[in-house]
Protein backbone atom coordinates (compact mmCIF):
# COMPACT_ATOMS: atom_id res chain seq x y z
CA UNK A 1 0.00 0.00 0.00
CA UNK A 2 1.60 3.83 -0.59
CA UNK A 3 -0.57 6.56 1.23
CA UNK A 4 -0.33 9.90 -0.72
CA UNK A 5 -0.99 13.23 1.25
CA UNK A 6 -2.02 16.19 -0.39
CA UNK A 7 0.01 19.02 1.96
CA UNK A 8 -1.29 22.02 -0.13
CA UNK A 9 -0.63 23.84 -3.40
CA UNK A 10 1.62 21.33 -5.14
CA UNK A 11 3.46 19.68 -2.38
CA UNK A 12 2.53 15.69 -1.70
CA UNK A 13 4.43 13.31 0.71
CA UNK A 14 3.98 9.80 -0.75
CA UNK A 15 4.58 6.69 1.84
CA UNK A 16 5.09 3.41 1.38
CA UNK A 17 8.38 1.31 1.86
CA UNK A 18 10.30 5.04 1.31
CA UNK A 19 9.22 8.37 2.41
CA UNK A 20 9.20 10.56 -0.82
CA UNK A 21 8.23 14.28 -0.12
CA UNK A 22 7.18 16.40 -3.89
CA UNK A 23 7.77 20.03 -3.68
CA UNK A 24 7.45 20.55 -0.07
CA UNK A 25 6.58 24.37 0.12
CA UNK A 26 5.12 24.88 3.48
CA UNK A 27 6.78 27.64 5.89
CA UNK A 28 4.63 31.22 3.67
CA UNK A 29 1.94 28.90 2.54
CA UNK A 30 -1.45 29.88 3.20
CA UNK A 31 -2.56 26.24 2.71
CA UNK A 32 -0.11 24.20 4.28
CA UNK A 33 -0.92 21.16 6.49
CA UNK A 34 2.11 20.44 7.94
CA UNK A 35 5.18 21.94 9.41
CA UNK A 36 8.70 21.44 7.89
CA UNK A 37 9.98 19.70 11.32
CA UNK A 38 7.01 17.19 11.02
CA UNK A 39 7.78 15.55 8.48
CA UNK A 40 10.30 13.15 7.30
CA UNK A 41 11.63 11.89 4.03
CA UNK A 42 13.81 9.73 2.24
CA UNK A 43 13.66 11.61 -0.70
CA UNK A 44 12.97 15.39 -1.75
CA UNK A 45 11.76 15.54 -5.51
CA UNK A 46 11.65 18.83 -6.67
CA UNK A 47 9.97 20.09 -10.46
CA UNK A 48 11.76 23.55 -10.73
CA UNK A 49 13.61 26.70 -8.87
CA UNK A 50 10.44 28.76 -7.57
CA UNK A 51 10.12 29.43 -4.45
CA UNK A 52 6.64 27.81 -4.12
CA UNK A 53 8.54 24.31 -5.02
CA UNK A 54 11.80 24.23 -3.37
CA UNK A 55 10.50 25.69 -0.48
CA UNK A 56 11.62 23.70 2.98
CA UNK A 57 13.41 21.24 0.73
CA UNK A 58 16.80 22.40 2.12
CA UNK A 59 15.65 22.50 5.48
CA UNK A 60 14.12 18.79 5.92
CA UNK A 61 16.82 17.59 4.12
CA UNK A 62 19.68 18.86 6.44
CA UNK A 63 17.36 17.52 9.30
CA UNK A 64 16.42 14.05 8.02
CA UNK A 65 19.19 13.59 5.67
CA UNK A 66 16.98 13.26 2.50
CA UNK A 67 18.36 13.35 -0.85
CA UNK A 68 17.06 15.77 -3.16
CA UNK A 69 16.56 15.06 -6.91
CA UNK A 70 16.43 17.44 -8.99
CA UNK A 71 17.15 18.91 -12.67
CA UNK A 72 21.06 18.88 -12.96
CA UNK A 73 21.64 22.58 -12.60
CA UNK A 74 18.94 23.37 -9.84
CA UNK A 75 20.73 20.71 -8.04
CA UNK A 76 23.91 21.75 -8.16
CA UNK A 77 22.67 25.32 -7.43
CA UNK A 78 21.69 23.96 -4.08
CA UNK A 79 24.84 22.14 -2.72
CA UNK A 80 26.72 25.43 -3.73
CA UNK A 81 24.33 27.40 -1.32
CA UNK A 82 23.76 24.67 1.23
CA UNK A 83 26.60 22.31 1.94
CA UNK A 84 26.12 20.05 3.49
CA UNK A 85 23.21 18.62 1.61
CA UNK A 86 23.20 15.42 -0.56
CA UNK A 87 21.31 16.01 -4.23
CA UNK A 88 21.12 14.06 -6.98
CA UNK A 89 20.84 15.62 -10.46
CA UNK A 90 19.72 14.47 -13.11
CA UNK A 91 17.99 15.33 -16.81
CA UNK A 92 14.56 13.88 -18.53
CA UNK A 93 15.19 10.45 -18.66
CA UNK A 94 15.11 7.66 -16.01
CA UNK A 95 16.98 6.77 -12.72
CA UNK A 96 16.63 4.64 -9.74
CA UNK A 97 17.50 6.01 -6.47
CA UNK A 98 17.31 3.71 -3.05
CA UNK A 99 14.93 1.33 -5.20
CA UNK A 100 12.73 4.00 -6.72
CA UNK A 101 12.35 4.30 -9.91
CA UNK A 102 12.08 7.60 -11.39
CA UNK A 103 11.85 9.42 -14.33
CA UNK A 104 12.36 13.14 -14.72
CA UNK A 105 9.78 13.89 -17.47
CA UNK A 106 9.26 17.52 -19.51
CA UNK A 107 7.35 20.67 -17.95
CA UNK A 108 6.04 23.90 -20.41
CA UNK A 109 7.38 26.17 -17.39
CA UNK A 110 10.04 28.63 -16.43
CA UNK A 111 12.34 27.80 -13.30
CA UNK A 112 14.37 30.46 -11.62
CA UNK A 113 15.35 31.70 -8.26
CA UNK A 114 12.76 35.44 -8.94
CA UNK A 115 16.07 36.70 -10.95
CA UNK A 116 18.01 34.23 -12.89
CA UNK A 117 17.43 30.68 -14.73
CA UNK A 118 18.31 27.86 -13.14
CA UNK A 119 17.57 24.78 -15.62
CA UNK A 120 14.30 23.74 -16.76
CA UNK A 121 11.07 23.12 -15.27
CA UNK A 122 9.84 19.36 -14.70
CA UNK A 123 7.61 16.62 -13.91
CA UNK A 124 7.91 13.09 -12.54
CA UNK A 125 6.83 9.66 -12.87
CA UNK A 126 7.51 7.78 -9.50
CA UNK A 127 7.27 3.60 -9.13
CA UNK A 128 7.20 3.19 -5.49
CA UNK A 129 5.76 -0.66 -4.19
CA UNK A 130 4.78 -1.29 -7.66
CA UNK A 131 2.49 1.78 -7.44
CA UNK A 132 3.05 4.91 -10.57
CA UNK A 133 2.60 8.19 -9.49
CA UNK A 134 2.98 11.52 -11.83
CA UNK A 135 3.28 14.54 -10.35
CA UNK A 136 3.30 17.10 -13.76
CA UNK A 137 4.45 20.37 -11.65
CA UNK A 138 3.83 23.36 -13.10
CA UNK A 139 2.73 22.89 -17.09
CA UNK A 140 0.13 23.55 -19.73
CA UNK A 141 -0.74 20.52 -21.42
CA UNK A 142 1.14 19.17 -24.05
CA UNK A 143 0.78 16.41 -26.59
CA UNK A 144 3.58 14.66 -25.80
CA UNK A 145 1.58 13.49 -22.58
CA UNK A 146 0.43 10.73 -24.61
CA UNK A 147 4.02 9.25 -23.96
CA UNK A 148 3.97 9.36 -20.68
CA UNK A 149 1.09 6.77 -21.11
CA UNK A 150 2.82 4.87 -23.50
CA UNK A 151 6.01 4.37 -22.12
CA UNK A 152 5.39 4.45 -18.08
CA UNK A 153 1.22 3.59 -18.17
CA UNK A 154 -0.76 2.62 -16.82
CA UNK A 155 -0.64 6.07 -14.53
CA UNK A 156 -2.41 4.97 -11.09
CA UNK A 157 -2.70 8.47 -10.15
CA UNK A 158 -2.10 12.20 -11.48
CA UNK A 159 -1.62 15.08 -9.28
CA UNK A 160 -2.34 17.67 -12.32
CA UNK A 161 -2.57 21.19 -11.40
CA UNK A 162 -5.60 23.14 -12.40
CA UNK A 163 -5.53 26.83 -10.83
CA UNK A 164 -4.41 28.97 -14.51
CA UNK A 165 -2.80 31.82 -14.87
CA UNK A 166 0.37 30.60 -14.28
CA UNK A 167 -0.27 26.55 -15.05
CA UNK A 168 -2.93 24.91 -16.96
CA UNK A 169 -6.54 25.52 -16.20
CA UNK A 170 -9.28 22.97 -15.57
CA UNK A 171 -9.88 22.92 -19.17
CA UNK A 172 -6.29 21.71 -20.15
CA UNK A 173 -6.08 19.88 -17.04
CA UNK A 174 -8.92 17.76 -18.10
CA UNK A 175 -7.23 17.25 -21.68
CA UNK A 176 -3.73 16.16 -20.35
CA UNK A 177 -6.38 13.26 -18.81
CA UNK A 178 -7.41 12.44 -21.77
CA UNK A 179 -3.44 12.18 -22.97
CA UNK A 180 -1.88 10.45 -20.17
CA UNK A 181 -5.17 7.54 -19.83
CA UNK A 182 -4.76 7.62 -15.51
CA UNK A 183 -6.93 5.52 -13.29
CA UNK A 184 -7.07 8.19 -10.73
CA UNK A 185 -6.45 12.22 -10.36
CA UNK A 186 -6.39 14.81 -7.81
CA UNK A 187 -6.18 18.21 -8.90
CA UNK A 188 -3.36 20.69 -7.43
CA UNK A 189 -2.04 24.44 -7.64
CA UNK A 190 -5.12 26.18 -7.25
CA UNK A 191 -6.94 28.18 -4.69
CA UNK A 192 -3.43 28.98 -2.48
CA UNK A 193 -3.66 32.92 -3.97
CA UNK A 194 -6.13 34.21 -5.86
CA UNK A 195 -4.33 34.67 -8.96
CA UNK A 196 -4.72 30.64 -9.52
CA UNK A 197 -8.69 30.57 -7.93
CA UNK A 198 -10.20 27.58 -9.57
CA UNK A 199 -13.24 25.22 -8.62
CA UNK A 200 -11.97 21.71 -8.61
CA UNK A 201 -15.73 20.76 -9.18
CA UNK A 202 -15.50 22.01 -12.83
CA UNK A 203 -12.59 19.81 -13.43
CA UNK A 204 -14.20 17.11 -12.05
CA UNK A 205 -17.14 17.83 -14.42
CA UNK A 206 -14.95 18.26 -17.30
CA UNK A 207 -13.12 14.62 -16.91
CA UNK A 208 -16.32 12.96 -16.57
CA UNK A 209 -15.95 8.94 -16.87
CA UNK A 210 -11.96 9.35 -18.21
CA UNK A 211 -10.48 8.82 -14.76
CA UNK A 212 -11.60 9.03 -11.02
CA UNK A 213 -11.10 12.40 -9.92
CA UNK A 214 -10.33 12.84 -6.22
CA UNK A 215 -10.80 16.40 -4.64
CA UNK A 216 -8.58 16.40 -1.49
CA UNK A 217 -7.92 18.99 0.75
CA UNK A 218 -4.99 19.86 2.50
CA UNK A 219 -3.98 16.81 4.73
CA UNK A 220 -6.11 14.70 3.63
CA UNK A 221 -4.74 11.33 1.79
CA UNK A 222 -5.97 8.18 -0.36
CA UNK A 223 -4.53 5.11 -0.52
CA UNK A 224 -3.34 3.05 -3.61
Amino acid sequence: MVKVRFLGHAAFEIVGSKRILIDPFLTGNPAAAAKPEELEADLILITHAHGDHIGDAVGIAKRTGAKIVAMYDIANYLVENNPGITTIGMNYGPTEVDGIKIVQVPAWHSSSDGKYSIGNACGYVIELDGVKIYHAGDTFVFKDMELLNELYGPIDLALLPIGGHFTMGPKEAAKAVELLKPRKVVPMHYNTWPPIAADPEEFKKLVGDKAEVIILKPGESLEL
